[in-house]
């Protein structure tokens, strides 16, 4: 056998996914619901891929990597640079997303970089291949991606999207936010006003839409999103993660640097750094960025990252 045929042979090929049980139910039910045409429909799934790969990656712990790597990864001099050209660019825009929905604009301008870093990196599975997948083989979450792959069918016909050439991540989150198709439905926003929801190429409506995600699920406006805590004496085990008020956790000689309302609610957080732990107090606005990827690290890169693009910009 010739070599390039036998490595050929050991790389895991994609194999059609109409044969997945649910597709064709799946299928009855747009065509009752939504109105679809069966022929299409039948003709999508038939050209749909089942992507073991997608299953592996999603599959693996969410926060792997120790918190001094993943920060790494995000907040970096690459990040900063490019987050601070984009911030320039599309100042006036910023400005505007911020008035409107009261989210900072250091906040959304990481939230990008992180994400895609500013467009240059928004995934390379067919949407319709991991949604297809993750609905059909993957039972912990077959609800939701259930869900989302009817939003992205919903999407694709109110949109003009091309089904079988949208690509995104493998959870399947698409364009310089990485929206799934349920939030593209429901936040994005055309934000440059040219009469269309393009979160593929319009930084301009990524930055709207991104700030109205916020917003929805509850930003408040003018309010931080967390403090570096002293710590007395080492925090016990349980009180990480737990949630109190900023005067509760006084009692325990816990404080946030600076000066906030006793009443603020906070949750506790540690990060291991290089030379120890380090300590944060959480509030109601770190929430809200995990509701956009349900990871403390995420969250605390996103802000650490916006920090540096201040602090950079001043």
């Amino acid at each position: 056998m010739r070599p390039v045929l036998f490595l050929l042979l050991l790389i895991p090929l994609a194999v059609h996914a109409a044969d997945l049980p649910g597709i064709p139910g799946f299928i009855d039910e747009m065509v009752a619901k939504h109105r679809f045409k069966r022929d299409e429909l039948e003709t999508v799934f038939a050209r749909a891929q089942h992507r073991p790969d997608v299953i592996e990656a999603i599959s693996r712990p969410a926060t792997i990597k120790p918190w001094v790597e993943y920060r790494a990864a995000f907040v970096n001099p690459q990040r900063v640079r490019l987050g601070l050209e984009f911030w320039h660019k599309y100042r006036k825009t910023l400005r505007r997303a911020e008035k409107q929905y009261g989210v900072p604009q250091e906040i959304i301008v990481a939230l990008i970089g992180v994400e895609t870093i500013y467009g240059r990196n928004a995934g390379s599975y067919r949407v319709l291949d991991a949604l297809t997948t993750l609905a059909f083989d993957y039972p912990r979450r077959a609800v939701f991606f259930r869900s989302e792959l009817e939003n992205y069918l919903l999407l694709a016909r109110e949109q003009q999207f091309d089904l079988l050439a949208t690509r995104g991540s493998y959870a399947g989150a698409m364009g310089i936010p990485q929206f799934m198709p349920g939030s593209y439905r429901n936040y994005a926003v055309d934000f440059n006003h040219n009469g269309k929801v393009d979160l593929m190429r319009e930084d301009r409506d990524a930055i709207g839409s991104v700030a109205n995600y916020l917003q929805g699920y509850g930003w408040v406006r003018g309010a931080p999103v967390a403090a570096r805590a002293q710590v007395s004496n080492e925090a016990c085990p349980g009180a990480i993660g737990a949630g109190r008020t900023l005067a509760g956790w006084a009692v325990d000689g816990i404080l946030p640097e600076g000066k906030y309302p006793p009443e603020m609610e906070a949750r506790l957080l540690d990060f291991t750094v290089e030379d120890g732990k380090e300590f944060w107090l959480a509030f109601e606005n770190f929430k809200v960025i995990t509701l956009y990827n349900n990871s403390d690290f995420y969250a605390m890169s996103v802000l650490q990252l916006a920090e540096e693009l201040k602090a950079a910009r001043r």
